[in-house]
């Protein structure tokens, strides 16, 4: 029973049924008559269709590239309104049909060669794969279903797999091993295989033994070849329902597609959704033998680039219009930002950030080859319940490509690519991560400080270079990671201290956050008016949240702002102008000044480096800037307001906490070295303390809670104690 679907005819030609195959002779003839006439309008096609007056694109197109051609179905419908829907309906019986005419039309389109005897001979007739695109929405990976085998498709989604090449027999050589008879049988394309006939044609001779059952062997030197691969094809994580998995979808290239696609790529397929039977399904479904598995043969591919990759790529001349409106509004900068998580009250510069990292900068790529990154990195460091994780899920919903991951449950593997083997061929393959998913968009890690070190490690190479290179398992390859990252992270002791240096504060490596432009700092400060209105600002938000009418303005809003994001990502690459690069070059060399003498005053470098990566900062930030006014040259406005967030941000981060060297009279330094006395006296080595019993303890004999407060801190960063957790101290000196 295996073969009983193999697609084989069992007639019985007797004399009561000549006039049903006398019909059935007609209806092959018309068949092959109308089959013959298709052939016809496909090769007037390709020779005739007309772009433009005298512009034959397709025959233009087939001399210059013999190989394979691109067919526009729309095209195709202007020329002939039955020809697309033939190619819908049942593709697998009129697509090598189209290719056998386009193999014919290019036969005829070249000149005639000279042959071995040195007359002049017909070319020989190539093959020519055709690819079909069209402007069609793709429709979803969860709604293909049964009714869609063997008709046309057109779904999107993520490669996260790509196999090796295998070569996929097209003909099969077969020869008898009893008369020796050859026979080439065609096999069908994609995953089907070759139908063997069970007997041999041979009539025997009298006296000669005949042909038994199953006589054909395989001549695989013989046999006819093609490349063909298999890619895995995974929803758009934008597509993917809430609480569900993402699905997946087996496709086969052949030909001219191999090895096009790396895994990461956004790709929109046109294929025939297919069936076939899987290897080791027989094991697992006992007696299910009609159960097939379904796969897309592809037959037209295109790369979504990074700006198209959600949502239509092409914008209507009214959308263009009310953007260019908006961009030439003075106040565009200040609407944008108030758009920017409009239900968090203040952290104005914040917000600014934030709307620089959705526009971006510019990428640029120079003369030697090196790649310039045009994205945006944002640090929010800070007390709890200060709204960084809000940021993070509004930029999720508002960039167009975002991956929203927690420090906690990331693991190396999970940011940059993982290497998987396969169940059924045992073959190693590339899945790709976060980082590699969000290529184009943003990466939102919260709990950045939770992340283990040498996870935090693996995306150094992502934030800078943009690329993650991979040598695991016999794979050496570069993905791309063109990606922003804005992360969210708590001081080591869970509140910003002040009475801490900026080092104990920030406790990440200095590696890590010269990689970040902007470091904000956002403390939970206790002001009474402040307070008061930060507490109406949240009543209001959740009294209001309900509200119908509200919800759908707030959905439409995102939604524009999503697309205006788009639009000025496509559209507009600022540079800087001449007096902008002026300016932009003495302010930073008076910060670096700035920084080098504070350095020398307090003996110390900065917790935060300012270094050329900075520099570069400031330059995307202020490109940022000119490109939410849709301006092509960034000004001095532009650099002056990039250099603000500068200073608000990584500037006051590095020189926040106290100094130790500071303001620190005589008279006080004898009491602070009184006070490590005591400490040392009351703390034996490795003995362990509450910090708020040990001050309560020295408070007690008299001694002032600052001094033992700053003793205590002086001791921690000789060294001489640390803390542990719950704000634990052990001496260790």
């Amino acid at each position: 029973m295996s073969g009983w679907d193999e697609g084989a005819v069992y007639y019985s030609n007797q004399a009561q049924f000549t006039e049903a195959s006398s019909e059935a002779e007609a209806a092959a003839a018309s068949t092959t008559a109308s089959r013959h006439s298709i052939l016809l309008k496909f090769k007037e096609f390709i020779r005739n269709f007309e772009k433009e007056k005298n512009v034959f694109p397709y025959r233009e197109s087939l001399v210059n590239n013999p190989k394979f051609l691109t067919v526009h179905l729309e095209d195709l419908l202007s020329f002939d309104s039955d020809l697309p829907s033939l190619l819908r309906s049942s593709p697998s019986d009129y697509l090598p049909l189209f290719e056998t005419a386009a193999a014919e039309v290019l036969a005829g389109l070249k000149m005639k060669v000279a042959g071995d005897s040195g007359e002049m001979v017909e070319p020989q007739k190539g093959e020519v794969q055709i690819l079909l695109t069209s402007k069609e929405d793709p429709v979803s990976m969860r709604s293909l279903g049964a009714q869609y085998i063997s008709k046309l498709v057109k779904i999107s989604g993520i490669t996260i797999a790509a196999s090796r090449i295998k070569a996929k027999a097209t003909y099969v050589h077969l020869i008898c091993k009893n008369c020796k008879s050859a026979k080439a049988v065609p096999c069908r394309p994609g995953l089907g295989g070759a139908i063997v006939p069970r007997s041999c044609d041979h009539v025997p001779q009298p006296g000669e033994e005949p042909c038994p059952i199953d006589p054909w062997l395989i001549v695989p030197d013989k046999s006819k070849y093609v490349d063909q691969q298999t890619l895995k094809l995974q929803e758009n994580p934008e597509d993917v329902p809430t609480g569900e998995l993402p699905r997946n979808m087996l496709l086969s290239v052949d030909r001219h597609m191999v090895q096009t696609i790396v895994p990461g790529s956004r790709l929109t397929i046109m294929g025939i959704y297919s069936i076939f039977q899987a290897s080791n399904s027989s094991a697992n479904h006992k007696g299910a033998v009609a159960v097939r598995q379904p796969y897309i043969r592809i037959v037209g591919m295109e790369e979504t680039n990074e700006a198209s990759s959600r949502g239509p790529a092409t914008f209507t001349q009214e959308e263009v219009e009310e953007f260019k409106k908006f961009a030439s509004n003075q106040d565009t900068y200040e609407a944008i930002c108030s758009k920017v998580a409009p239900s968090i009250f203040g952290h104005e510069d914040v917000k600014k950030a934030v709307a620089c990292l959705l526009f971006g900068g510019a990428r640029k790529n120079l003369p030697d080859g090196v790649k310039l990154r045009g994205d945006i990195n944002v640090l929010l460091l800070g007390d709890p319940s200060t709204a960084k994780s809000q940021f993070l899920k509004f930029v999720e919903k508002t960039a167009p490509i975002a991956v929203y991951t927690s420090g906690k449950g990331s693991s190396a593997a999970g940011l940059t690519a993982s290497v998987i083997r396969d169940s059924s061929s045992r073959e190693f393959y590339l899945e790709g991560g976060a980082m590699v998913l969000a290529d184009g968009g943003v990466v939102c890690i919260d709990e950045f400080d939770k992340m283990r070190p040498e996870d935090r490690v693996a995306i150094h190479e992502a934030m800078e270079q943009q690329t993650i290179s991979i040598a695991k398992a016999g794979i050496t390859t570069v993905l791309n990671s063109r990606t922003s990252v804005l992360a969210a992270a708590n001081p080591p002791s869970g509140r910003y201290d002040d009475l801490k240096t900026a080092q104990d504060n920030i406790d990440l490596q200095t590696t890590i956050l010269s990689r970040f432009d902007l470091i904000f700092i956002v403390k939970d400060i206790r002001m009474y008016d402040q307070d008061k209105t930060i507490a109406s600002h949240i009543i209001k938000v959740h009294a209001s949240a309900q509200t119908v009418s509200n919800d759908s303005r707030t959905s439409k809003e995102e939604n524009w702002l999503k697309r205006y994001i788009q639009y000025c990502r496509s559209e507009c690459h600022p540079r800087l102008s001449e007096a902008a690069c002026a300016k932009l070059q003495s302010d930073y060399v008076d910060i670096r000044r700035g920084m080098r003498q504070q350095a020398n005053e307090t003996g110390e470098s900065a917790a935060i480096p300012i270094t050329v990566r900075q520099l570069e900062a400031i330059i995307r930030l202020s490109e940022a800037l000119a490109k939410m006014k849709l301006s092509h040259v960034a000004t001095e406005g532009d650099v002056a307001e990039a250099l603000r967030l500068f200073k608000v941000s990584t500037m006051d981060a590095a020189r926040s906490g106290i100094n130790q060297h500071i303001n620190i009279t005589p008279d006080m330094a004898n009491e602070i070295k009184q006070a490590e006395n005591q400490i040392k006296r009351r703390l034996g080595i490795g003995n362990r303390i509450s910090e708020r019993r040990l001050i309560d303890d020295l408070t007690r004999m008299g001694m002032n809670e600052s001094i033992v407060r700053r003793a205590i801190l002086i001791m921690h960063q000789r060294g001489e104690v640390e803390y542990q957790r719950e704000r634990h101290i052990i001496v260790r000196k």
